[in-house]
């Protein structure tokens, strides 16, 4: 994990931050496409995986085995989990950050279709913080999704009983500033979740999600 620098022109927030959308409260349904323009081009890795709120759930003619789709952003996490996010870096959903959980298209057309969907998200508006859409999904949109991923750059492969996608990215602001951001999503049958991070990414912070909602 990177940790705080001065980004001015780089934030978790409206004014300039790559992955802004155009939410304006903590938990509800992302929207916009994000731009940036950093002073040099940075470079794209692959990480290989290692070992708000405006919820609309909905009844399915099909229950899903195994997951049931959270309605607030505390139950999406273990106790520990939660505590040290807590102390890492509050608040949980502040309003001013309107950070994506991806930029992704074919993730944020199943985002922005009107299933079911979670919204949450870590720290102040500033260059240090993460958000995360956890939203209900078809069986046959999984492997669409996953191929889409590693189409798209991603390294995927299996997590349980769906699969994990990463991506990391390193840049240089306006400012001269370095900075370090990436998405990690998980894709099952039954849902999907989506994270984009700037210079917070907790260790084991997917898979304490899938260990929680799927455990």
């Amino acid at each position: 994990m990177t940790g705080r620098i001065g980004m001015p022109r780089l934030v978790v927030g409206a004014a300039a931050l790559l992955l802004i959308a155009a939410v304006t409260t903590g938990c509800r349904p992302e929207g916009g496409t994000p731009t940036q323009t950093p002073s040099s081009s940075p470079s794209i890795t692959v990480k290989d995986p290692t070992p708000g709120p405006s919820v609309t759930p909905f009844e399915t003619d099909e229950p899903q085995a195994g997951f049931e789709m959270p309605t607030t952003c505390e139950t999406i996490y273990s106790a520990a989990m939660l505590a040290s996010l807590e102390s890492a870096n509050p608040p949980l959903n502040d309003p001013g950050v309107t950070m994506l959980s991806t930029e992704n298209a074919d993730l944020l057309e199943v985002i922005h279709s009107g299933a079911p969907t979670l919204r949450c998200s870590w720290g102040k508006p500033s260059e240090y913080g993460l958000a995360t859409n956890v939203t209900a999904i078809e069986p046959q949109q999984s492997a669409t999704l996953v191929s889409a991923l590693g189409a798209a750059g991603f390294g995927c492969e299996p997590m349980g009983d769906g699969t994990v996608c990463r991506i990391e990215q390193k840049g240089v602001t306006l400012d001269d500033n370095e900075y370090t951001r990436g998405e990690t999503h998980y894709i099952a049958d039954d849902a999907v979740i989506t994270t984009a991070w700037i210079n917070f990414a907790p260790e084991g912070y997917t898979e304490d999600i899938v260990a929680t909602l799927w455990g």
